[in-house]
Formats: C-alpha cells, sequence, structure tokens
C-alpha cells in the first residue's frame, strides 16, 4: 500500500503562483511515477502532469509553460509548482502514484480568484 498526502492548495488571485506537495509513504519502492490530476466542478477528472521514477515528465498542453513538476527522492514528494494561474485552473487537485495498482491523494483545492 502507498499512503499520499498533499498539501499547498488555496486561494489565489490571477496570475500568482502555487506549490503543492505530495508526500508518499508505505510501498515506495513499488512507484514507478506519480504525478497530479485536477477535477472542476461538473467535469471530469483531467491529468495534469507527471512524472516517472527515471524522472521524465509529461505534461498537459494547457499547463506546458506555466506548471513545473519536480520530485525529491530523498523525501519520497512530488511538487508542482503553479504560475501564471488563472480561474480556469481551479479545481481540486489529486496526488496519484503508479505502484502495484493507482493509489490516490485526498485532494486539494486550489481556486484562482480575485
Amino acid at each position: 500500500q502507498v499512503q499520499l498526502v498533499e498539501s499547498g492548495g488555496g486561494l489565489v488571485q490571477p496570475g500568482g503562483s502555487l506549490r503543492l506537495s505530495c508526500a508518499a509513504s508505505g510501498s515506495i519502492s513499488s512507484i514507478t511515477a506519480m504525478g497530479w490530476y485536477r477535477q472542476a466542478p461538473g467535469k471530469q477528472r483531467d491529468l495534469v502532469a507527471a512524472i516517472t521514477s527515471g524522472g521524465r515528465t509529461n505534461y498537459a498542453d494547457s499547463m506546458k509553460g506555466r506548471f513545473t513538476i519536480s520530485r525529491d527522492n530523498a523525501k519520497n514528494t512530488v511538487y508542482l509548482q503553479m504560475n501564471s494561474l488563472k480561474p480556469e485552473d481551479t479545481a481540486v487537485y489529486y496526488c496519484y502514484a503508479v505502484g502495484y495498482m493507482m493509489y490516490w491523494g485526498q485532494g486539494t483545492q486550489v481556486t484562482v480568484s480575485s
């Protein structure tokens, strides 16, 4: 089993920045990739960014150039740096990990509003 704990969400004005963190514990050695999805009210859950255990990254097109995913292997933590935030980025952001199965965090709310 893998447990994921997210932090860093909140309210930010348009154009602002936030950094989300996702700390993993449990069967860490089984994890091959981690990343973030987001889900806005009434919409499906969409991929934001992902990073493999080897450090390869992947981003949804609308996040390229604004969001950066990174990982600190010593802390078993993945980060999502979000810059130039827009109101349409408002959503619940979910951390996930791919191991023996798909694991999900509890979600953290990001609200972009003036």
